[in-house]
């Protein structure tokens, strides 16, 4: 059996992705997972600087890879546009990912999107809903985690990505609030049961914000309790 490929996604930018991602990855990890992050697109850092796959192998110690970085803080299209390059299509990304899943070097493959489910990651207007395709097509497990904003707002972008994610026949793993804080108002209190009903019973938890703070050592020894996996 091929190692099954776990997809992170956000209903928006800037939710709490990646730290969700490497939460994930350190709870799997526990469990004596042999993990794999992948970033497809990664944009808005210079090459000599940090990236989310970075952030990733230095919270939760895993193996990572980044198949495209840009400069312009943008979605993928866009920003290769404006960069003039040339950047992988969806299905280049695929065959990348499969090659991971079939190497028997890993146990589960986590892949990080850029942005929401349905942002453009090539010239030709694919998604990240779109990678699911060819991978399921080689018999490859796809699941989708959705990173959902705690506040005012979350409920229904949180409601547009799951429908996204249902109308494509695509397998919901949970979803997770990105970045809780420790003193939630009215909002961030009452949208903790309906972002659970909007997941039929799948919300896997919460990752406190600040949680990127940490040092690696304590981020390891946090995560566990965040998540339901």
């Amino acid at each position: 059996m091929s190692a099954p490929v776990l997809v992170i996604t956000g209903t928006d930018t800037e939710v709490g992705k990646t730290i969700t991602t490497a939460a994930i990855a350190t709870a799997l990890s526990a469990r004596g997972q042999r993990v794999l992050m992948i970033k497809l697109a990664q944009t808005g850092v210079t090459d000599d600087e940090p990236g989310d796959a970075q952030t990733v192998e230095r919270l939760a110690g895993v193996d990572v890879a980044e198949h495209v970085r840009l400069p312009d803080p943008l979605a993928p299209d866009v920003a290769a546009a404006l960069a003039d390059e040339t950047i992988p299509t969806v299905g280049d990304h695929a065959a990348r990912v499969l090659e991971q899943v079939e190497s028997d070097r890993y146990d589960v493959v986590l892949v990080e999107g850029s942005g929401g489910l349905l942002v453009h990651l090539d010239a030709i207007g694919s998604t990240l809903a779109d990678l699911a395709t060819p991978l399921e097509a080689k018999g490859v497990r796809v699941g989708f985690v959705v990173v959902a904003r705690a506040g005012l707002g979350t409920l229904n972008h949180t409601a547009l990505t799951l429908e996204a994610l249902r109308v494509r026949g695509l397998d919901l793993v949970g979803v997770v609030v990105g970045s809780q804080p420790a003193e939630p108002g009215l909002a961030e209190r009452t949208n903790v049961d309906e972002l659970r009903k909007l997941a039929e019973g799948q919300l896997l938890g919460g990752v406190p914000a600040g949680a990127g703070d940490l040092d690696p050592e304590q981020f390891r020894a946090a995560a566990g309790d965040w998540l339901t996996l």
